[in-house]
């Protein structure tokens, strides 16, 4: 029996069918890339543009895809790239760092859930003022304990690194959430 991701490689390959392995692609990573997109632009709208951009760029340069590696991996690394571009986009449109800063806050209000407790809109507050890489880092093994090994095929960094960034990165959400959590 076939997996579903050689069945979507199949499907994708052949012209005939590429439209059918869409659909099922789409299917199959929609809800992780979804969540996976959202941790880092927040905006449920933008996510769903960035998604959207994920898929047709995935569509469009499938004969890219290197078997070599799995095709999640491939999707999460555009996925990621999709996301970075928007998060640059939207730093370029803010005026100067306050302003940045007051609307990535709000943002980070709006959108965690409103019965979130203190430390959930903590932990997110945290997340969203870590550096870029960290934040990617953070995000795909805390959130999504995705293995070393496939996030250095995702974001093209050594196991080392990205070990070394989630150290970092953790000690810093975990000192944010100490200095500003009140009983």
């Amino acid at each position: 029996m076939k997996s579903k991701e050689t069945e979507i490689i199949e499907l994708m390959s052949r012209e005939k069918t590429r439209e059918k392995g869409v659909r099922l692609m789409m299917d199959a990573y929609q809800s992780r890339l979804y969540w996976h997109v959202r941790r880092f632009i927040v905006d449920h709208d933008l996510s769903q543009d960035v998604l959207q951009d994920t898929f047709i760029k995935a569509y469009q340069n499938f004969h890219q895809f290197k078997r070599e590696s799995q095709l999640y991996t491939w999707l999460y690394r555009i996925a990621t790239n999709e996301a970075l571009q928007q998060l640059n986009k939207m730093k370029k449109m803010q005026k100067n760092d306050e302003e940045s800063a007051n609307y990535l806050e709000n943002l980070v209000a709006e959108n965690v859930q409103p019965n979130a407790d203190e430390i959930q809109t903590l932990l997110q507050k945290a997340i969203h003022q870590l550096p870029e890489k960290q934040k990617l880092v953070f995000n795909m093994r805390y959130y999504e304990d995705l293995p070393y090994e496939d996030m250095s095929q995702i974001l093209d960094m050594s196991v080392s690194t990205l070990k070394t960034n989630y150290h970092y990165a953790k000690q810093k959400v975990e000192e944010y959430i100490k200095n500003n959590f009140t009983e």
